[in-house]
This record gives C-alpha cells, sequence and structure tokens, in this order.
C-alpha cells in the first residue's frame, strides 16, 4: 500500500479511475439497447417511421455540420491554423456553445434510436451505426474529463475531440447519409 501513497502513483490510479466512467456510459448504453424491446411505433418530434428517419438524417446533418465547425473552431483556438492569427476569446465561447449544442441536439436522436430499435449487430451498417452511437457518449464523457481535469498529457485533448468528430461522421454516414443516398452508404 505504501507505493500508492507516491503522488504519481494517485494521479496514475486517479487517472485510469477517471477513464473507466466513459467504458461505463459505453458498456451501459450497449447492454441497455440489447435488452430492450424495440418499440418501432415510437416518434420523433411527432414524426414515426419513414418521417422520423428523415428527420434524424436532416438532424443527424446538422450534428455534423456544428462538429465540422467545431473542429474548425478547435484548430483555429490551438494555431493549427495558419492562415489566421491568434483566435479571439470568443472563439473559445462559441466553441463551448456549439458544443453543447451538439450534445444537446443528440440526445433526441439518440434516445429515438435506443428506444425503437435498441442496439443491433444484424449487418455490418447497423452494427456500425449501433456501436457508434454507444461509443460516441463514452467518448463525449471523455471529452468532458479530458477538458476537466488539466493533467491529462497534451495530446489527450485533441485525441478526444478528435474522436468525437470522427465517430459523429461514422454516426452520420451509417444513417444520415444512407437513408438521404436512397439506402445505400458507399463501402457498405
Amino acid at each position: 500500500m505504501d507505493g500508492l501513497a507516491h503522488p504519481a502513483n494517485r494521479r496514475r490510479l486517479h487517472g485510469v479511475l477517471w477513464m473507466l466512467l466513459p467504458v461505463a456510459v459505453m458498456v451501459g448504453l450497449y447492454w441497455y439497447g440489447r435488452v430492450i424491446t424495440p418499440a418501432y411505433e415510437n416518434s420523433l418530434f411527432g414524426q414515426r417511421g419513414g418521417d422520423a428517419i428523415l428527420l434524424k438524417a436532416q438532424l443527424g446533418s446538422a450534428l455534423l455540420g456544428l462538429a465540422l465547425i467545431q473542429l474548425l473552431l478547435s484548430l483555429w483556438m490551438y494555431g493549427r491554423l495558419p492562415a489566421l492569427r491568434t483566435a479571439p476569446r470568443r472563439v473559445s465561447t462559441t466553441h463551448r456553445l456549439i458544443g453543447l449544442t451538439v450534445f444537446l441536439l443528440s440526445l433526441p436522436i439518440a434516445q429515438h434510436c435506443i428506444t425503437t430499435y435498441g442496439v443491433q449487430l444484424t449487418d455490418t451498417r447497423v452494427a456500425l451505426h449501433s456501436l457508434a452511437g454507444c461509443f460516441l457518449y463514452g467518448a463525449f464523457v471523455a471529452k468532458v474529463i479530458v477538458v476537466r481535469h488539466r493533467h491529462w498529457p497534451g495530446w489527450a485533448l485533441p485525441l478526444a475531440g478528435g474522436t468525437l468528430v470522427t465517430v459523429i461522421a461514422l454516426i452520420w454516414y451509417t444513417a444520415g447519409l444512407w437513408y438521404l443516398n436512397g439506402y445505400q452508404a458507399p463501402g457498405l
């Protein structure tokens, strides 16, 4: 027990325990999605069936657009866009507000997906979509942890943010694009 008394060991253990929270969120969503009985008659903002799927495709497209804006704003904040000078403070505020909007906008979409369909592993597209949906909220939790606890390595925040954008793009590709492209997603 004496080895844990060292501050570096405690910090490391603390970091590992914090990272178990995103894993618990992902596993919890997966478990819930597998045990729930799908209710195909559920509505999303009053829309059912194909209308609900169209609405989710449109909202998902908006989410992807906002996620890409998030990416550009973060690149600007960290000086990775050479054509732009140092980002003013309002860029950071805008980044946070858009992030909150992305999170809040994703909730009704996810709630409809998981209660209407659950987590299905029937084919590649559906499995990728279901698993990415579970992973998304674990990634949200991980990013919040990394942002709030400044002792993480410098690469942790770009990795967490980039993972979120990538997962949102994957979810959109396997559902939004698939629907809007006549039930086809290239490669799936």
